[in-house]
């Protein structure tokens, strides 16, 4: 990770270059890069890159609602007890408090747009989360950080 803290506030004008992250803010979580592209009090965005085999477990946001735009590869979704694919152009919604995940289960990468409405304290996990190894670790931290992971074992297919 590089840049500074994030101090949110309202949304900033300008342009996040393509394959930039916004002032170079970059995490690696568990396999994953996520680069900011926008963050204000009322909204955050990341752009994910998501090697084969990995993927977010399921998790709910109990105070925010969350969007996915992919743009590359096949995303497998579970949404509120149901598994469903989205892929190119697809927009995936998840409204706060539902346990929702998602996995790369290709061969190649996978790409999206993720964003959060309002912003709560997920930049603020990112910067936690950075290049942590341990599993059960990141989900205690995110727990603090209003993201609630459900117990494993408890959705099938997972």
């Amino acid at each position: 990770m590089t840049g500074e803290e994030i101090v949110l506030g309202p949304l900033p004008k300008g342009i996040t270059p393509a394959r930039e992250g916004m002032r170079n803010k970059v995490w690696n979580v568990l396999g994953h890069t996520y680069s900011m592209k926008a963050a204000s009090e009322s909204s955050f965005a990341f752009e994910t890159l998501d090697p084969p085999g990995t993927g977010v477990p399921p998790h709910v946001h109990p105070t925010q609602d969350e969007h996915i735009y992919i743009l590359e590869g096949v995303f497998t979704l579970y949404l509120d007890g149901q598994w469903e694919t989205a892929g190119p152009g697809d927009t995936v919604r998840m409204p706060k408090g539902l346990p929702h995940a998602y996995y790369n289960r290709s061969e190649g990468m996978t790409r999206g747009l993720f964003w959060v409405s309002p912003a709560g304290k997920l930049a603020t996990l990112f910067d936690k989360l950075h290049n942590l190894t341990d599993p059960a670790e990141v989900v205690r931290v995110s727990a603090l950080h209003d993201v609630d992971f459900l117990p494993p074992g408890s959705v099938e297919g997972t």
